[in-house]
């Protein structure tokens, strides 16, 4: 199974048919390496804010409320595009309006015959829980796709090791990881997320990026970092875990996934962190006691 995971370019979208338009470019792209699964970044609906007048789009608030009005076309948009190019389509994040002034980092995930699933962004940022009006999901999913069974962790969510892992252990042998990081620190933090959870739980992790400037956007102002594919370090798979990545102007990493190759890893493995995890929870290691000097 291909995937091709998007560095993609913030753009300034003059109204949603050309936002529409860009989408299909895309994935086209992704579609023309044969990918199965193409991966967009988090926050992709708020390059729609640049439809909007510089009142409106300089407003986070005003944005965000102003921006539900597309939800219905991107539903439809994004569909009828992964039917076209039979692909999955992990398309970025939208923040919707789920009542009272509040929204959610949604990740939506449109499948080849027009069905539709989606994750949650559950950990808010700094950043997100300054804006006031964001709240962190309440539900951990997994799905499938041909066989393969997958998880999304929408940017920070990857920093964390328990939900992913529960993840796993519902079966996921790849998590989709969209992001938007404006520092390189915390493009460095989300790789080394990635790379983490990749090791702990013998998975396979695809995350994208957003990439440029957008100083029109108080939430896609700078965006930093590189598109990849993680893996285990281990026999059989990249000593360094990166399968693919993009560089400079390259805007998709694409790689073969080989959830079989995965599993035969195990046979063979240096270091066996998924089936040693258990050891962590061992009475004597729960909690940490203070010793005294003799």
């Amino acid at each position: 199974m291909r995937i091709a995971i998007a560095k993609y370019p913030i753009g300034m979208p003059c109204d949603f048919d050309a936002f529409a338009q860009k989408q299909k470019q895309w994935l086209g792209e992704a579609a023309r390496a044969d990918a199965r699964i193409a991966v967009l970044p988090e926050y992709l609906s708020l390059e729609l804010g640049a439809c909007f007048a510089s009142g409106v789009r300089e407003d986070l608030h005003a944005s965000l409320a102003a921006l539900q009005a597309y939800r219905e076309s991107w539903l439809a948009m994004f569909s009828e595009l992964a039917r076209e190019t039979d692909m999955y389509v992990a398309a970025g994040t939208f923040l919707l309006d789920i009542g009272g002034g509040r929204y959610r980092n949604r990740a939506d995930l449109f499948s080849p015959n027009g069905r539709h699933v989606w994750q949650d962004k559950l950990q808010l940022t700094g950043f997100e829980k300054r804006v006031g009006v964001i709240e962190g999901g309440d539900a951990l999913k997994v799905f499938e796709i041909d066989g393969l069974r997958a998880g999304i962790a929408v940017c920070y969510d990857i920093e964390f090791p328990l939900p992913v892992r529960a993840q796993y252990e519902a079966g996921a042998e790849l998590l989709l990881v969209p992001s938007c990081t404006d520092t390189t620190a915390g493009a460095t933090r989300v790789e080394v997320g990635c790379r983490a959870r990749a090791l702990e739980n013998r998975c396979f992790v695809a995350k994208a990026v957003t990439a440029g400037e957008a100083a029109w956007s108080p939430a896609l102002d700078v965006n930093t970092g590189e598109a990849a594919l993680y893996a285990p370090m281990d026999v059989g798979l990249p000593a360094d875990g990166v399968v693919a990545a993009t560089s400079s102007a390259r805007g998709w990493a694409c790689a073969d996934v080989d959830p079989q190759r995965l599993r035969e890893s195990r046979k063979h493995a240096q270091v066996a962190n998924d089936r040693d995890w258990g050891g962590q929870n061992t009475p004597a290691l729960r909690i940490a006691r203070v010793e005294s000097w003799k």
